[in-house]
């Protein structure tokens, strides 16, 4: 493999910049530039030196053995001050050397390919990085540590040692006892599709910390959309005045609900304008709606649904969830309270005192199933729901082919389908397209 090399912190000033190599010439290049190595796993103060054996900086250098290290090859860690200048340069000296620049993601990509770690790991190293909540980050070192990945493995060793049963039993289809119409075939299936769900359950939830929700507020202008904006942010993000049509671009916060990541994104009021402004503002509101996860319709609870709101209410996207929210109940002297209209949730609140705002908080958690004092979760993302997804589908019709014809050929091909989808979780069936796409969204240096 050839050496890499790659800034391994944040871009930008700091106290503290650490220069990655890992590759067969790490430990020469590093020699190159320090001079001796101390032992293995051992912090040595060094000079890092130019070509010219002029100093560039001053620090500490630490010496990573394969197969004992991050990515299984030599790695070396050059850990010095915190100037984008100096780490480039040390950089540059490393690929004078013989090093190249490495990838997005090629040391977590190299740790996978060593076996160090499976692609579930791997990709819980990004999440932890980008975590934006406490309970994110829990999850994801949760998956780190192998929590994820040690229950697709259990499952898999179950449905290995189900299709070697039910192979089997096809290749003996001559002997007088049909293996096949036992009983403890299907309740074999129906156990493996209960453990799929409860894995696809937590999976959900983690998928939700990594990934969060997009929020998007719509409605006619001096509706308090701006109020409830800020209600949720919890400080004063957005203008707020009587005047209406005060905002006119897209207004975005990022917060958290009991650890769940929420995307809030306060839009120009909907209504008919001829001022130019107004009309990109309106335009840009529609993109954001067709792009929410869930939207909440801020109505004036003192004037009710309008003729107006219903036309706004029959012209949002009709395939994202809908709260319709009445807003300014401590005007109109109407208690907080929530309900279903039709398919509809209904909140009455006031944005501008806090009263009903527990309901709104409660209710967004619990339409996308956000459970925050679940302690099992591990991150996710959308690929392992899909396999899992996938995995229950391929089950659930080997056990109606078994119930419904017998048919022992078809269940067994059911099984390695979904042993091949549970095994893209883990990186055990993979192909380098999707590889390429989960590392090159890493940073680089990790």
């Amino acid at each position: 493999m050839e050496t890499i090399v790659a800034v391994a912190t944040a871009p930008g000033r700091g106290g503290v910049g650490v220069v990655r190599l890992s590759g067969d010439t790490s430990v020469s290049i590093a020699t190159a530039i320090c001079g001796k190595l101390a032992a293995p796993r051992y912090a040595k103060f060094s000079h890092f030196r130019d070509e010219d054996g002029d100093i560039i900086d001053s620090g500490v250098v630490i010496y990573f053995p394969n197969p004992a290290s991050f990515t299984g090859e030599d790695v070396i860690e050059l850990q010095g001050h915190g100037s984008p200048l100096v780490l480039d340069r040390l950089c540059q000296r490393a690929i004078a050397l013989g090093a190249r620049m490495a990838r997005p993601g090629e040391f977590s990509e190299r740790a996978f390919v060593n076996g160090k770690m499976d692609l579930a790991q791997a990709e819980a190293v990004a999440d932890l990085i980008d975590s934006s909540t406490e309970q994110a980050a829990r999850s994801a070192m949760r998956s780190l540590q192998g929590v994820f990945s040690e229950r697709i493995n259990h499952l898999l060793l179950q449905l290995t040692e189900l299709r070697m049963f039910v192979e089997a039993a096809i290749d003996f289809s001559d002997e007088e006892i049909d293996f096949l119409a036992e009983a403890a075939v299907g309740d074999q299936l129906l156990a493996l599709l209960k453990t799929v769900a409860g894995i696809s359950s937590s999976a959900q939830q983690g998928r939700l910390l990594r990934e969060g929700m997009s929020v998007v507020l719509a409605g006619q202008p001096n509706a308090g959309k701006s109020s409830l904006h800020n209600q949720l942010a919890g400080h004063d993000a957005a203008i707020v005045t009587d005047v209406a049509g005060t905002t006119r671009d897209i207004l975005r916060e990022q917060i958290h609900l009991n650890g769940l990541p929420l995307r809030i994104s306060d839009t120009a009021g909907l209504h008919d304008s001829t001022d130019v402004v107004e009309q990109e503002g309106i335009r840009r509101t529609q993109n954001e709606l067709a792009q929410a996860d869930h939207i909440l319709l801020i109505i004036d609870a003192g004037q009710g649904m309008t003729e107006k709101d219903q036309q706004i209410c029959s012209e949002l996207p009709s395939h994202i969830p809908l709260t319709i929210v009445h807003n300014k109940i401590d005007k109109s002297g109407i208690p907080a309270s929530i309900a279903s209209e039709g398919d509809d949730t209904v909140i009455y609140l006031s944005a501008k005192t806090g009263e009903g705002m527990d309901l709104l908080e409660k209710h967004l958690c619990d339409s996308v199933g956000y459970h925050p004092q679940d302690q099992g979760v591990f991150i996710a993302r959308r690929r392992h729901l899909d396999a899992l997804e996938r995995a229950r589908i391929a089950i659930q019709v080997g056990y109606d082919c078994l119930n419904g014809m017998g048919a022992g050929e078809l269940l067994a091909e059911e099984l390695r389908q979904a042993q091949n989808a549970l095994g893209e979780i883990t990186g055990t069936f993979t192909n380098e397209d999707l590889l390429d796409k989960i590392f090159s969204s890493f940073c680089i240096g990790k």
